[in-house]
């Protein structure tokens, strides 16, 4: 192996490893059982030198590597809570949810959010392919008034023509910071396919919905129920079964109204894990230890 080759593959482990960091099972080993091995081992494979020296609490190491992986290795976590970031700027939280990986046909949007309409996002890092996107932006299309891409600067060109009913936002760094702008809004799509939607849809969410158009919900059972509410709800107009879709994902239970309250490089963390205000002070009480090796 010649030295260039030595040098990209140490880069790359590190990148790896920084980003196991910020996984939900070490998040869950960390609030469940107060488990700092996997931090402590990345710390002493790359940065035990730095430790006292503006690095003192697992709080300040976490920054770090954050802040790393936004010059370095923008990786998925980085764009989605980038994403989440601004989608608290742009719309807040009072009238908005958001939920992480929501399946629509045979695709899963990264994050989905509804506040008078509905938007998936699809984010598509500078370390990811196209392969599939084609195929999931017309997934998204089929239930979703608008849809969108996130995409880094350097891959406008490659990604503004996919699609030209598809938004896209852009992500640029800016003195250290994420930056993400909208580069073009996505169009209205009007027509709603019901046999994708309702697939989209929890049981009980279904029923509700059939519930809240007709004004009763037929007799049923757990066999029958699907397929009763199938054939009622090929029968709804796209406009009202759009709201009354949005209006179910709002019923959802999640946990966005605490985002403003959550420390905004782990808010998706938090909401991937539907981390509650209690757990939240938990893991900012953890984090605020000092580093111990």
């Amino acid at each position: 192996m010649n030295h260039d080759n030595h040098i990209q593959q140490a880069e790359a482990w590190k990148n790896k490893r920084y980003s196991s960091i910020f996984t939900r099972s070490n998040f869950s080993r960390l609030l469940k059982n107060n488990d700092y091995s996997l931090l402590n081992s990345v710390i002493k494979e790359y940065d035990i030198d730095k430790i006292g020296n503006k690095i003192d609490t697992y709080e300040d190491y976490l920054k770090y590597t954050y802040k790393f992986m936004i010059k370095k290795y923008r990786n998925e976590y980085v764009y989605k809570n980038s994403l989440i970031n601004l989608i608290l700027k742009k719309y807040g939280t009072k009238n908005t949810v958001a939920f992480n990986e929501f399946r629509v046909g045979n695709s899963i949007a990264d994050i989905v959010m509804f506040n008078g309409i509905s938007r998936a996002f699809e984010i598509k890092t500078e370390l990811d392919t196209d392969k599939r996107l084609k195929s999931q932006l017309a997934d998204y299309k089929r239930i979703f008034k608008q849809s969108f891409i996130v995409i880094h600067e350097s891959l406008i060109d490659k990604y503004k023509d996919i699609d030209n009913e598809i938004g896209i936002i852009v992500l640029s760094i800016n003195r250290g910071n994420v930056k993400l702008d909208i580069l073009r809004e996505a169009e209205n799509n009007y027509i709603i396919d019901p046999y994708i939607l309702i697939r989209s849809l929890r049981a009980e969410e279904y029923k509700d919905l059939i519930k809240r158009y007709y004004g009763y919900l037929p007799s049923m059972n757990a066999f029958s129920a699907f397929k009763i509410c199938e054939k009622m709800i090929l029968n709804i107009p796209s406009s009202e079964l759009h709201q009354l879709f949005t209006l179910e994902m709002k019923h959802r239970k999640t946990n966005m109204k605490l985002m403003p309250e959550y420390n905004s490089y782990l808010r998706q963390m938090c909401l991937s894990m539907h981390i509650s205000k209690k757990e939240y002070i938990q893991i900012e009480n953890l984090l605020k230890n000092n580093i111990n090796i």
